[in-house]
Order: structure tokens, then C-alpha cells, then sequence
């Protein structure tokens, strides 16, 4: 088994709804994403032979992805009160809403299943919330 991987980092707020402890308020995080790509068999000719994938077409797919969260409040949908989200949007803050909780675990999950829409491979998909604490998520 060939494995590369490339990785890409972003910077973000967020907060945890009906969390009882600190990350129930907004914070932030250097969130780095790591996305692993595999193959039983190396591409067998031209200009990629001898290779998984070009790291170049990786490198760029995955930043596009993170980039889409860099400088940004997460927000789960449905969590802040629309008046408050709507002062936000009128003083121009960059506000991203997802369909789930923003947490390493579902960031994990979600990079994963949108680089295989992008036709990888892919074999896991880490996400970092801090230095040393990490979530992993990859298909049995």
C-alpha cells in the first residue's frame, strides 16, 4: 500500500451549543488538517508514473478546502439567536454555518468525505484542534 499525505492548516472560532465547560464559549483555534491518500498500485505511466497522485493537484485541493474556514466564526446551524447573527452579518464578520457540530471528530469526517467527492482515495483524514490533541476519522 502507496500512502501520501498533504497538509494544510486554517485559522478559526467556534463554540460548542449546550456544552457545559469552557469551549461552550467562542474561541479559537490553528486547526491543522491532514489528509492521507492510498493506492495498491502506483499510476503506471506519463507524466505521473510512478506515483499516487500529483502532490501539486493534493496540496491545492486540500488548502481550497481549508481556506473556505480561515479568519471565520463556525457556527453550528441553528445555535446563535438570529439577531445576533444578523448584527455579525451587518458588521461584516466572515460567518461560516455547517450542519453539525464544529468539532475535530465531524471536521475529521467532513474533510474526509469531500476529498473522495473530489475522487481521492482517501485512506484518513486527521484534524488537530490544538498542538497535541487530535481527531481520526477513515472508512472500515
Amino acid at each position: 500500500m502507496y500512502i501520501i499525505q498533504s497538509e494544510q492548516s486554517f485559522d478559526s472560532a467556534h463554540f460548542l451549543a449546550a456544552y457545559d465547560g469552557k469551549c461552550r464559549h467562542i474561541h479559537g483555534h490553528r486547526w491543522r488538517v491532514i489528509i492521507e491518500v492510498q493506492t495498491d498500485q502506483l499510476i503506471e505511466s506519463g507524466q505521473l508514473e510512478g506515483m499516487v497522485t500529483d502532490f501539486t493537484d493534493l496540496k491545492y485541493d486540500v488548502k481550497a478546502l481549508v481556506d473556505m474556514f480561515d479568519h471565520g466564526l463556525i457556527l453550528q446551524e441553528g445555535t446563535m439567536r438570529k439577531e445576533t447573527l444578523s448584527c455579525l452579518l451587518e458588521d461584516g464578520f466572515n460567518i461560516i454555518t455547517v450542519g453539525f457540530r464544529p468539532t475535530a471528530e465531524n471536521f475529521a469526517k467532513y474533510f474526509y468525505n469531500k476529498m473522495e467527492e473530489k475522487g481521492y482515495h482517501v485512506k484518513r483524514a486527521t484534524v488537530y484542534e490544538t498542538p497535541t490533541n487530535s481527531a481520526i476519522y477513515e472508512k472500515m
